[in-house]
């Protein structure tokens, strides 16, 4: 494509203020129009970041001609149906993580996408940021040596409320889905590899949705701990330990430094020094592919989605609580 790539963002919850933010700060693209359901909300959100248009309707966006690419934010439950619709119209799709419920769902929705030649990315803008680049040229450059453990934790107080999005059942809430993701995806990026042994203890909310998940990965020469919570404040860090050494990263999944240690000793440091929040990279990295006539994504492949989808489908198999999906044929049809 030429010139800018134009934008719509699908739907106006509370992680859509955050993309419109950091779009100021993204290159090759312009921020055209918002659709709600609501078409107060859609007009308020359009006001709010200076954007032309606002539909009260997805369907209304979608048959935009001047849009190239939509970002997804609906919840979970929402995300296939709503890419499936985007790829009809023949516009690019960034879609929130996780892509779909189900591997099954990811897997379609990718036939989908291809059968369409139309461009489909998850996400995972965590592997983009800066931060966590560093952090993985350091272990390919065999800063710490050959990687051993993991531990890698997120978890945030909410909260139980049925009725609110994280603890719907409807919405295929549970805080593995939501926020698990992060870990699994993180292990996933700097490992490359399937566990030879995943297991997991969890603890339900009162509706019997997962709040609560401890997992242990074993890949052979590498193990990795994994938490996540809706239940407590967790350090919210990667650690990453080598056999020389090791890395710590705040906050990984939002990252903007990382450590790097000999034994006790810190001996180097990389600091983000990005104007936005870190959505940036992910805009620009699509607006990239597509200016380059990619159909598919080169930082967040489907290969990866599909693989940490199937990650967490194993792990759900092995609890009391697995969130409903949407039945789907391999051809990627409904």
């Amino acid at each position: 494509m030429a010139g800018p790539i134009r934008w719509g963002i699908l739907s106006t919850a509370l992680i859509s203020h955050k993309f419109a933010r950091d779009f100021a700060h993204a290159q090759g693209g312009a921020l055209v129009a918002v659709a709600s359901r609501d078409e107060v909300k859609a007009q308020a959100f359009a006001r709010q970041y200076d954007i032309p248009r606002a539909y009260g309707d997805y369907a209304s966006m979608l048959a935009d001609p001047d849009i190239d690419a939509v970002y997804i934010s609906t919840p979970h439950n929402l995300h296939y149906q709503n890419s499936i619709d985007c790829i009809a119209a023949g516009k690019a799709v960034l879609c929130e993580k996780p892509l779909t419920v189900t591997a099954e769902e990811a897997r379609a929705l990718m036939a989908r996408a291809r059968e369409s030649g139309v461009y489909l990315m998850e996400a995972m803008w965590t592997w983009l940021l800066p931060a966590i680049r560093e952090a993985r040229k350091w272990i390919e450059s065999g800063r710490i040596g050959a990687l051993l453990h993991m531990k890698i934790d997120i978890g945030h107080p909410l909260p139980y409320d049925p009725e609110q999005r994280h603890y719907s059942r409807e919405l295929a809430g549970g805080c593995l889905l939501d926020i698990g993701v992060y870990p699994l995806a993180l292990a996933w990026h700097f490992t490359g590899q399937d566990p030879e042994v995943l297991s997991v203890r969890s603890r339900l909310a009162p509706n019997g949705v997962d709040d609560d998940v401890l997992i242990h990965c074993d890949y052979g020469e590498c193990s990795a701990s994994l938490m996540v919570s809706f239940r407590c404040k967790l350090p919210n860090a990667a650690w990453l330990i080598g056999e020389k050494g090791y890395i710590r990263i705040p906050d990984f999944w939002r990252a903007r430094e990382c450590f790097l240690y000999e034994q006790e000793d810190p001996v180097d440091y990389f600091l983000d020094q990005r104007a936005g929040s870190g959505f940036e990279y992910q805009i620009t990295e699509v607006n990239r592919d597509l200016q380059a006539g990619r159909r598919r994504p080169e930082m967040v492949t489907w290969e990866d989605s599909v693989r940490v989808q199937e990650h967490l489908d194993l792990l759900y198999s092995r609890m009391d609580y697995r969130p409903a999906g949407t039945a789907v044929a391999a051809s990627g049809s409904r």
